[in-house]
C-alpha cells in the first residue's frame, strides 16, 4: 500500500506533464503558470518519499537539490525577463547532478586508472554538439555570453559524468541515468536554438517532452542504484 502511495506522485508528474503539453499545443500559455510547476513537484515528492530512510546521505541530498533547483528554474523560465535567473537555477541543478552521478557508483571513493585519450573520444560527440549549438547562438547572446559558456560547460560535464558511470554501476541504473542526462542535454540544446537562433513551432513540445522524460529517467536510474545490491 505504501509503495502504491509513493507511485501516486508519479501519476501527478505524468498528468501534469500531459496537461502542460496540451496547453503548449493549444497555445494557452497563461495556464502553464499552474501546470508547469506541478510537473517536477510530483517527481520531487516521489523521490523524497522513497529516500526518506536515507535522507541524510549525500546522494539523496544532491539529487533532491538538483530536482528542487530544476523546479525553481522551470518556474523562473515562465517569465522571459527572468531567463538569466532560470539559467542560474539550472546551472546549480547540473552541479548537484554531477556530484550525485559521482556518488552513485560502485566504490565511489576509489580512484582507478583513467585513460584520458579514450575518455576524450567517448565524450567527443557531446563536445562537438555543444560547440555547434554555441556557434549557432553566440551572435545573439549579448550580455548572456559568459553565463551561457559557463552553463554549457556545466551541462556537458553533467552528461559526460553520467557516461563515465559505465562499468561502475548496474546496467539498469547506468542506462536510465545516461539516457536521461542525454535527453536533458538535447532539451537544453533545442531551447537554446529556439530562443537565440531560430524559433520554430514544435520547440515547446520537444523541449518539455525530452526534459520531463530526462528528469524521470534520472530519478528512476538513481532509484535503481539504491535498490540493487552493491
Amino acid at each position: 500500500m505504501k509503495r502504491n502511495k509513493n507511485f501516486a506522485w508519479l501519476y501527478i508528474f505524468l498528468f501534469a506533464t500531459l496537461i502542460d503539453m496540451v496547453f503548449l499545443l493549444e497555445g494557452k500559455n497563461e495556464f502553464r503558470y499552474f501546470s508547469k510547476p506541478l510537473i517536477l513537484a510530483g517527481l520531487i515528492l516521489y523521490f523524497f518519499k522513497i529516500t526518506k530512510p536515507i535522507a541524510s546521505t549525500l546522494l539523496t541530498k544532491t539529487v533532491l537539490s538538483a530536482l528542487i533547483f530544476s523546479w525553481i528554474g522551470d518556474i523562473l523560465l515562465l517569465w522571459p525577463q527572468l531567463f538569466a535567473f532560470g539559467l542560474g537555477a539550472f546551472l546549480i541543478a547540473h552541479v548537484c547532478y554531477i556530484i550525485a552521478f559521482k556518488v552513485a557508483q560502485k566504490n565511489p571513493g576509489h580512484i582507478g586508472q583513467v585513460n584520458f585519450i579514450k575518455t576524450f573520444f567517448f565524450n567527443l560527440p557531446f563536445y562537438i554538439l555543444a560547440a555547434f549549438v554555441y556557434y549557432l547562438i553566440q551572435p545573439n547572446l549579448g550580455v548572456l555570453k559568459i553565463p551561457v559558456i559557463i552553463y554549457v560547460i556545466a551541462i556537458v560535464s553533467m552528461v559526460t559524468t553520467a557516461r563515465e558511470r559505465f562499468g561502475k554501476s548496474h546496467h539498469s541504473s547506468f542506462w536510465q541515468v545516461m539516457i536521461g542526462a542525454a535527453l536533458f542535454f538535447i532539451s537544453d540544446g533545442i531551447l537554446a536554438i529556439d530562443r537565440f537562433y531560430m524559433g520554430f513551432p514544435e520547440a515547446g513540445i520537444l523541449i518539455m517532452g525530452s526534459y520531463a522524460v530526462a528528469q524521470l529517467l534520472i530519478v528512476m536510474g538513481i532509484r535503481s542504484h539504491l535498490i540493487q545490491p552493491q
